[in-house]
């Protein structure tokens, strides 16, 4: 059973790492007030690229809950987008009501609906549309976990079946009658608590907020990895078997993991609607999980955060080749995952390793 090699480095180089990870969190909380500033000045940034930066850390969100699942535990998610559309949705719902004020949302009122449904009821709240964020993908992710886990299903099964999961979730929300805008979703947002969605101040707050549930998603992940939890979870990822022949019974342990990975999905996905404007049922798609995954192994699973850095690293190179060579990003995309699985397969974090070695 090996632990992160992260919670290793920072053993070994505490103040190194403690004084690195600081300076990359106050560049992180001061960046989005560059925004403020005159655009001739040479530190201002456009509100594109903080709203483009706030994005990838949303998804940086979704990596660190993924690689909590499968380099903890070893349950490889396919279905992980899911629990972060959900929050969106959430989310939006609140967004909808604030623009549509005392009438219908928009899409409501096109299809010729006279009232909202049962299930909108609240969301004019945002305190109630943040904990839907949280409860809808929770209680989903305990249910499913609860059967999945109680009938022994793991490795490829437990994959095949989340991907089938997000797949019929997709399906669903494409249809109009289900009451969340069908294939065009949640659109057209303006205030948010009262302020516009799009001026600089509210993108601050988000910003800033989206920093904050990153950090708070690694202190978790870090307190767990230090705890016996932590190690009963490596146990459960490398050794089952043995854990259960020991006294242990695995499926409350993957069931919690399970779901917290879920709540913290859904915060992201929350934070990354008012940020990007727009949440619609492609947030579902198998492909997005399956990419997720892609942002673990790139960055290195089990490391916490290698994740991270496959997240920004994979999401910071389509925003430039999806410019520069539109044609070629998917191309480029899986050369990327073959050429660090062939070379580098414990991910980019690994390489620290080598160097130590």
């Amino acid at each position: 059973m090996t632990q992160p090699i992260t919670l290793r480095v920072a053993r070994t180089a505490p103040r190194l790492t403690l004084t690195l990870g600081l300076v990359i969190t106050v560049a992180l909380l001061l960046m989005p007030f560059l925004a403020l500033l005159p655009a001739t000045h040479p530190l201002a940034i456009s509100t594109y690229t903080l709203t483009l930066v706030g994005k990838i850390l949303c998804y940086a969100v979704v990596a660190v809950a993924l690689d909590l699942v499968w380099g903890y535990a070893g349950l490889l998610s396919l279905g992980h987008g899911l629990f972060f559309a959900l929050g969106g949705y959430a989310m939006g719902m609140y967004l909808m009501r604030q623009a549509a004020g005392e009438g219908l949302p928009a899409f409501m009122s096109f299809l010729s609906w006279r009232e909202l449904p049962w299930f909108w009821a609240g969301t004019d709240s945002f305190a109630w549309a943040l904990c839907l964020s949280m409860l809808v993908p929770g209680l989903l992710a305990l249910l499913f976990g609860f059967f999945a886990f109680r009938s022994k299903i793991k490795g490829v099964y437990f994959s095949i079946m989340t991907q089938a999961l997000t797949y019929a979730g997709m399906l669903l929300f494409f249809r109009n009658e289900t009451g969340f805008g069908g294939n065009n979703g949640f659109t057209g947002f303006t205030t948010l608590l009262g302020f516009s969605v799009t001026a600089t101040p509210t993108r601050i707050g988000l910003f800033v907020a989206t920093v904050l549930l990153l950090l708070l998603s690694l202190a978790i992940g870090f307190a767990l990895a230090r705890s016996k939890f932590g190690r009963v979870l490596t146990a459960v990822r490398d050794a089952e078997n043995r854990l259960t022949f020991c006294g242990y019974d695995p499926r409350g342990f993957k069931l919690f993991v399970w779901t917290l990975s879920a709540v913290l999905c859904g915060l992201a996905g929350a934070l990354y609607v008012p940020q990007v404007g727009i949440i619609n049922p492609g947030e579902m798609s198998p492909a997005n999980s399956i990419e997720a995954a892609i942002w673990v192994a790139l960055g290195g699973r089990g490391t916490l955060i290698g994740p991270l850095l496959g997240a920004a690293i994979v999401n910071g190179a389509r925003s430039f080749f999806t410019v520069a060579f539109p044609e070629y990003w998917l191309f480029f995309l899986g050369l990327m995952f073959i050429l660090v699985t062939l070379f580098l397969p414990h991910g980019v974090i690994g390489l620290l390793r080598r160097r130590k070695k």
